[in-house]
This record gives structure tokens, C-alpha cells and sequence, in this order.
């Protein structure tokens, strides 16, 4: 039988006895999970992976926050085929749960150690991502011009996407922060135009100068758009000859104020990505924002920057981070099997 509620009576989270009640009375968590971490990429990614948590647990007969219930869960995570670092994405915002749950009165100190002293599944070796040669970037950067040229999108349109694609493989942007990035950010420094105090993962701003090719793109985007002030990336209507979309109801219910979000911008790169034929054997994508920031690294390094330059492009706390970072590319170009030196006729 499936351990009974161990979520003491609240007011906003009342103790349930039967499945039905489970997910509404566990709700109100999400949200103090949520407003514990300050990246929008991880609010969105912790709520998806509690609301998905939440579904399974209803359904599961298991009525309470307890190592059992979440074992099992990763037991189903595993069964569904789910990857190692998807579960622990997963356990990551669990933990959080509990925690909000002990610290808010809502769940015993007992359960919550339980659930915290569940272990991350076990990575061995590490998956090596995506990254471009630079005639790939120049013909992804100019593919968007491309389609204007055939009509297939607005002019207007592929100044901004080249805009973006340029940023992002010209500075390495997360595309948290190509969506976060305002004229404000936009300054001269020792003669030559910079990214000046851009917020990124964990809160930390960092500078660092541009190349002049990215900011002539930028120049060509707000230019057309005739924008000045505010954010950089703005949204537009639909058709051959859109306006900036300004702040519209969407079809969730909500008012947008105009700028793109981080998945308008990652919807970009799968686009041009596929229009560049940088598919999977599926026809699908094969790039993701992370990989052109990868590609900004694999440039840089191959263009002669020190670590510690890139390191401060990309905004990494610890240095042997981006030599992690960096070290695919670096054994790629000659590994160990590049000195066998043996002769056979094939």
C-alpha cells in the first residue's frame, strides 16, 4: 500500500487523503520552488519538471512527499527511457520541493533529509555537443538574407535573425541573454564597441568587446526597425511587410511587451538551422542555441584567443570550466590516434 500524506494541514496546502486531492493540494509549492531561482530558464524547467512530477504522482496512489514516492518516480523516469541527466534535472527540482515544503512548515524535517539524500544517477563520460566550422557559421548567417531575396520572409525579418545568429555566434550569447540584451548593454570602451555589464547565469555581469561584424549587424537591424532604446530583439508580425508587434494578448491569455522571449530565439536557430540543411537523419534540427555558443568557443580558440579570453566572452565562473568546455575541441584536432604510426595496405 502506498505510504499515506506526510504534508501536515495548511492553509494554502491542506493534507488529502485520496489521489484525487493530491496534485491541487501540492500546487502552491511550485510556485515557492520557482521563486528560488533566478534564471528564467530554470523557473521555466523546474515548473515543467514539478508539474510533470505532480501529474505522475497523482495518478501513482502515492499520497505524500516521501524517498518512497520519489523512487518510484525515477524508476517510471528510467522505464520511459528518460536520460540520466533528465532524471537528475528532474530530482534537482524535487529537491527543491522538499525543501520549500520543510522550510514552509508543510513537510516533517525526516522526509525532507530522505528525499535530499536520494542520489543523482551516475554519468559516465561526457556527451559531446555540436559545434560549426566557420563556412558553416558565414552560411548559417547569411541564410536568412537568403530567403528575403526569395521572398520567403521579410527583409525586415532577416535583419533581425541575422542580427541574432550574428550575437550568438559572433559572442557567444546564451540565448537567455540575446533576449535579455537592451541598447543599454551596447557602449564604446578603449575604442571599440563592447557588451558592457551583461547579466548571465548566475547573476554575474561581465564585458567584453564585440567584433565589429556583429555590431554592423545589429546597426542594420535597429536601423530598419528605427529603434533606439529598450531591448534589442524585438517581436514582429507575421507576413512580407511586418511591423515591431508591440504588446498583444497571446493565445495563452497573457500580454506580451514586445520582445522576443529565449524560445522565440531558440524557434530562430531550428529554423535557419533546417533551411541551412544542419539536419539529423530525421530531417529534424541539429542545432540548438548552446551549440553556435559552442561555436563562438571553437572560433575563438581556432582564431587564436588565450582561455582566459574566452572564459571572459563566455562568463564562467571557474576557468576549468571552459577548459572543459574547450577540451572536445582541442582533442578533436589531434588525439592519441593521431601518433600510431603504423603502415598497412588497404
Amino acid at each position: 500500500m502506498p505510504p499515506s500524506t506526510l504534508i501536515p494541514t495548511h492553509p494554502k496546502v491542506q493534507t488529502v487523503t485520496t489521489t484525487e486531492g493530491m496534485r491541487d493540494s501540492l500546487t502552491p509549492l511550485v510556485e515557492m520552488v520557482t521563486n528560488t531561482v533566478p534564471s528564467p530558464n530554470s523557473k521555466r524547467a523546474y515548473r515543467a519538471a514539478l508539474v510533470e512530477f505532480l501529474a505522475w504522482l497523482k495518478d501513482s496512489g502515492y499520497t505524500g512527499l516521501n524517498a518512497a514516492a520519489i523512487n518510484a518516480y525515477v524508476e517510471h523516469l528510467r522505464q520511459s527511457g528518460r536520460s540520466k541527466s533528465a532524471i537528475n534535472q528532474q530530482l534537482a527540482a524535487i529537491r527543491k520541493l522538499a525543501e520549500q515544503a520543510a522550510v514552509n512548515g508543510l513537510l516533517g524535517q525526516i522526509e525532507a533529509w530522505g528525499i535530499a539524500k536520494i542520489k543523482n544517477e551516475k554519468q559516465r563520460g561526457r556527451v559531446v555537443g555540436h559545434w560549426l566550422e566557420p563556412a558553416q557559421a558565414e552560411h548559417l548567417i547569411r541564410e536568412p538574407l537568403r530567403l528575403a531575396q526569395q521572398e520567403e520572409i521579410s527583409h525586415l525579418k532577416a535583419l533581425r535573425d541575422r542580427a541574432i545568429l550574428s550575437v550568438m555566434i559572433g559572442a557567444g550569447l546564451r540565448r537567455s541573454e540575446v533576449a535579455q540584451l537592451s541598447f543599454t548593454h551596447l557602449q564604446q570602451r578603449e575604442g571599440r564597441w563592447v557588451f558592457a555589464n551583461l547579466v548571465g547565469k548566475g547573476e554575474k555581469p561581465r564585458t567584453f568587446g564585440i567584433p565589429e561584424w556583429v555590431k554592423q549587424a545589429i546597426d542594420a537591424w535597429t536601423g530598419a526597425a528605427r529603434l533606439r532604446r529598450g531591448r534589442v530583439f524585438r517581436a514582429l508580425n507575421k507576413g512580407l511587410h511586418p511591423r515591431l508587434s508591440g504588446a498583444v494578448k497571446t493565445k495563452l491569455g497573457y500580454i506580451t511587451d514586445g520582445n522576443l522571449s529565449d524560445q522565440a530565439i531558440a524557434n530562430i536557430v531550428d529554423f535557419y538551422a533546417q533551411q541551412a540543411g544542419i539536419v539529423d537523419n530525421e530531417g529534424a534540427a541539429a542545432l540548438t542555441p548552446h551549440d553556435l555558443r559552442r561555436t563562438a568557443a571553437s572560433l575563438a580558440l581556432k582564431g587564436g584567443a588565450t582561455i582566459r579570453q574566452i572564459q571572459a566572452m563566455l562568463g564562467h565562473e571557474s576557468i576549468t570550466t571552459t577548459e572543459k568546455y574547450l577540451e572536445p575541441m582541442m582533442s578533436l584536432k589531434q588525439g592519441a590516434a593521431d601518433f600510431i604510426q603504423i603502415e598497412i595496405e588497404l
